[in-house]
């Protein structure tokens, strides 16, 4: 019996770890291939995919049978869109449905190619996005000054990119790699984001002497073209307030088993021939949309009593008493300590937050506008979780407040966590007694004198009766 006990204790071991190592929003995954034969051109990125532990379903846009949802709900977790022959994706994937599928939590990967004209119903769904693309469908971006050698020494459509670096100085980067590592970007389209829209990143830009035209009028398209250099972006993600990510991959062919491990030789005269770093950017690329890799999550929220003040009454219910985890109720001008446990997903367990040098996380205690916004500061760190911790002093305002933590940052999910708690004044009892208050010293005096000058009066007038004279008195008749 025990050897049975410790079989059943290893196989649920093992699927815990199995479980463990999978994405944290599912691993239904649908690939939408046009063309099946093309499917073997991509081996190698399907095996990655299934050893992450994804379940794969291929499916054609023309099968009448597609659905992305089932009885309401999500069929699918994830969605990888290969560009169709056709013109259009069929009924089953519309600008409208793939939006839903967004709004459902759901996660896409959208990939791009020049030598597939991009479907209206694509473009129409990335210009809703804040995505735009070229106009003519069918652009193309070349590079004359880093392009392969190898592969293309006249068209120069295969651009030779270094590894990306951080968006800002306050954003992860999750796709950096090492500093040697070359990206082969084949015949890929460009896209240019929208500026004011806080949900768009760009993951991989253009060099700044890459643009993009359209090949069928090349005379035109060099005078005018659709976007040069860092205006061109070659990745780029969006994700939706719900953090629901989506991905748009402008060349399908870096995917290609051909590319994963291709030698290139850049058109500098001091490069050398190298291997691409294709598949290790395709695995980053698919982790981060498929919720693999900057996911964050919150552990635990504690707020209470720092102190009490001396002469306070710790056990008067409306008052929050010192060591009482989240109370519903504070005074004003109370100490109080608040703590955050939050916790990052990375490829296959939970680990601590980490921030960058010069990011915070900051603490809001707003009514309507914030009264306090202070910094949270890492104080403690457990095997999967930061906990960040601040102290204040509440405001000298009642009223109804809330303990607020928003957190947006590009590449991680999105964390707004609030409490809510009532700020009372103080009560009768609790205002400190004039005698405490030196300020009040020279009134109280006066009252004293007052009292003293008004009794030594009455005592005076008391004891002050006049004297009458002995034999006289009234006459009488």
């Amino acid at each position: 019996m025990r050897w049975l006990f410790s079989v059943g204790l290893l196989a649920l071991t093992l699927l815990a770890a199995w479980v463990q190592a999978l994405s944290t929003s599912g691993t239904r995954l649908l690939v939408v291939l046009d063309d099946s034969t093309e499917k073997g051109s991509y081996s190698k990125f399907w095996e990655d995919l299934e050893a992450r532990g994804y379940k794969l379903s291929f499916e054609s846009p023309k099968n009448e049978k597609l659905s992305l949802f089932q009885h309401g709900a999500r069929a699918y977790d994830h969605l990888i869109l290969f560009p169709p022959r056709s013109k259009g994706l069929g009924p089953a994937l519309t600008p409208k449905l793939l939006l839903q599928f967004l709004n459902n939590a759901g996660n896409i990967l959208l990939t791009l190619s020049s030598n597939s004209p991009t479907p209206s119903a694509i473009s129409s769904l990335l210009l809703e996005l804040g995505i735009n693309l070229p106009s003519d469908r069918t652009s193309l971006v070349v590079d004359h000054f880093n392009y392969d050698t190898v592969s293309a020494p006249e068209k120069h459509d295969v651009v030779l990119l270094p590894r990306p670096g951080p968006l800002r100085p306050d954003v992860k980067n999750y796709f950096g790699g090492r500093d040697t590592d070359v990206i082969a970007f084949p015949r890929g389209v460009g896209q240019v984001l929208e500026n004011t829209s806080p949900h768009l990143a760009p993951v991989l830009r253009a060099p700044n002497t890459a643009y993009a035209y359209n090949p069928k009028d090349e005379a035109g398209a060099v005078e005018d073209p659709f976007a040069v250099g860092q205006q061109l972006n070659l990745v780029s993600t969006m994700q939706a307030r719900n953090s629901a990510r989506f991905t748009v991959l402008g060349s399908m062919e870096m995917l290609e088993d051909t590319w994963f491990n291709a030698k290139v030789k850049s058109s500098s005269r001091e490069a050398k021939q190298t291997t691409t770093a294709n598949r290790a950017f395709a695995a980053e690329i698919s982790a981060w949309t498929f919720m693999e890799t900057g996911v964050l999550k919150v552990d635990k929220i504690e707020h209470s009593l720092r102190s009490i003040e001396p002469g306070e009454k710790p056990g008067n219910d409306s008052l929050a008493r010192l060591g009482d985890l989240n109370p519903k109720i504070y005074r004003v001008k109370n100490d109080v300590i608040f703590t955050i446990s939050i916790s990052e997903y990375s490829l296959t367990h939970y680990v601590p937050l980490t921030l960058p040098a010069s990011d915070t996380l900051q603490l809001e205690f707003s009514m309507l506008s914030p009264f306090h916004r202070l910094p949270l500061h890492p104080t403690q760190t457990t095997q999967n979780s930061t906990i960040f911790t601040t102290t204040f002093t509440l405001p000298d305002q009642h009223g109804i407040f809330n303990f607020r933590v928003n957190y947006k940052r590009p590449f991680l999910t999105n964390i707004d966590e609030k409490r809510t708690v009532t700020v009372r004044h103080f009560a009768h009892d609790e205002w400190p007694r004039s005698w405490k208050i030196s300020g009040g010293w020279p009134w109280i005096a006066g009252v004293g004198v007052t009292i003293a000058g008004w009794v030594g009066f009455v005592g005076v007038w008391l004891w002050s009766e006049p004297a009458f004279e002995k034999g006289k008195g009234k006459k009488r008749q």
